[in-house]
């Protein structure tokens, strides 16, 4: 669906990170970055309707706009240099929760899924439900397969949060302020002929994490839940 003109164009686009050049261009960065994006968002959406049906893949909202938000950033360049779409949980809904999410840059390809930026909240609920179960997080994080496509990521604090012991058998896990799974290939990844078999294997393997990252806020009443997306 990528191809090296995808790859190309957002090298480029890297290079001349302008408006007047990007609206020249809008007929190649349509044709060669958006609709193979759109494409594979679509063909996510009939497959996640067995493999996780409770995520949303859909074209209008799944795709991040190519546009940056420029307005409290030191970084004026209005536009972004990769291709992005997030997938999150139905109920939670757009701004909240873990979910699934993947770009396309020029040099790499990063898939992922977690919870980036929970609010306190949402990260003590997620903190106490790891505490009371986190043998089942282990069996997630820990497989063979999850271990190999990078383990579980994100900051982490110095010290076991106030709350929780020390000697607590979840500390190494209540250290985490974020709860990722990511893997990281090279951009050409983009363009390989089993890239959305591995794209979608991927996916497969995160959504564990993202159901058990979910529990403790799906079981919050609704006006708790704010704001604790990935991407």
């Amino acid at each position: 669906m990528f191809t090296p003109k995808t790859l190309s164009f957002l090298r480029s686009l890297k290079r001349n990170n302008d408006r007047a050049w990007f609206h020249a261009r809008r007929d190649q960065y349509d044709t060669h970055v958006r609709a193979p994006m759109a494409a594979v968002v679509e063909r996510l959406a009939a497959d996640f309707r067995t493999a996780a049906p409770e995520f949303d893949a859909d074209v209008k909202t799944s795709l991040f706009r190519p546009w940056r938000d420029t307005r409290f950033s030191s970084n004026k360049a209005p536009l972004k240099t990769v291709v992005a779409a997030r997938f999150p949980n139905r109920t939670l809904g757009r701004m909240n929760g873990a979910g699934l999410y993947f770009e396309v840059a020029p040099d790499w390809v990063w898939i992922g899924g977690g919870v980036w930026d929970p609010d306190t909240s949402q990260l003590h609920a997620i903190r106490e439900h790891i505490a009371a179960n986190h043998r089942e997080l282990d069996a997630i994080v820990r497989s063979a397969a999850f271990k190999k496509a990078g383990g579980i990521k994100g900051d982490r604090l110095t010290r076991v949060p106030r709350g929780f012991p020390r000697e607590h058998p979840a500390a190494h896990y209540l250290h985490f302020k974020q709860f990722m799974g990511i893997r990281e290939e090279s951009g050409t990844f983009a363009t390989s002929p089993d890239f959305y078999k591995q794209l979608l294997a991927t996916f497969k393997l995160f959504v564990p994490l993202c159901r058990f990252l979910n529990e403790p806020l799906l079981a919050q009443p609704r006006n708790d839940q704010k704001r604790g997306i990935f991407y």
